[in-house]
C-alpha cells in the first residue's frame, strides 16, 4: 500500500503550516503498510516549548480552515512533543531533545520517506 490522495493534500497542508511557523527538519513517513489506521507521519522540530505549541497551534488552524478537523490531540500543555491526529495523517511536532530521544525516524525507518513541497519563503527586504 502507499499513502493516499487524501493523506498527500492533508501533507502539504501540515507541511506549509509547520514550516511558516518555523518548524525544522520536516520529515514525511508512509506508514500506510504497516498501520491500518492512518497514512502518513509528519514529524517537525520546535526550537522551544513555545515553538512546538505554536506550530501545533497553526497546523491545526490551518487543517481546519482547509475543512480537516483533529481527531485527538495530546501533549499540548507541556509544548515537548504536541500529536495532532487529524486520520489519514497523524503530526508530531518535538522539541529537539525529544524528537532525539524519541527517533521516530530511526523506529520506522523501512517506511518510505514522503518529499515534501514547501512554499518559498520571500527574501527579508
Amino acid at each position: 500500500m502507499t499513502a493516499s490522495a487524501h493523506a498527500l493534500e492533508l501533507l502539504q497542508v501540515a507541511a506549509a503550516a509547520a514550516d511558516s511557523k518555523a518548524g525544522e527538519d520536516l520529515v514525511a513517513i508512509d506508514v500506510s503498510n504497516p498501520l491500518p489506521l492512518t497514512d502518513i507521519f509528519l514529524i517537525v522540530t520546535g526550537r522551544s516549548e513555545r515553538n512546538v505549541v505554536a506550530i501545533a497551534g497553526e497546523v491545526e488552524d490551518k487543517m481546519t480552515e482547509a475543512g480537516h478537523k483533529p481527531l485527538r490531540r495530546e501533549g499540548r500543555a507541556e509544548g515537548r512533543w504536541v500529536l495532532v491526529d487529524f486520520g489519514d495523517l497523524v503530526v508530531h511536532i518535538f522539541h529537539e531533545e525529544e524528537r532525539v530521544y524519541y527517533s521516530l525516524e530511526r523506529l520506522w525507518k523501512d517506511c518510505p520517506v514522503i518529499p515534501i513541497a514547501l512554499p518559498a519563503h520571500k527574501a527579508a527586504e
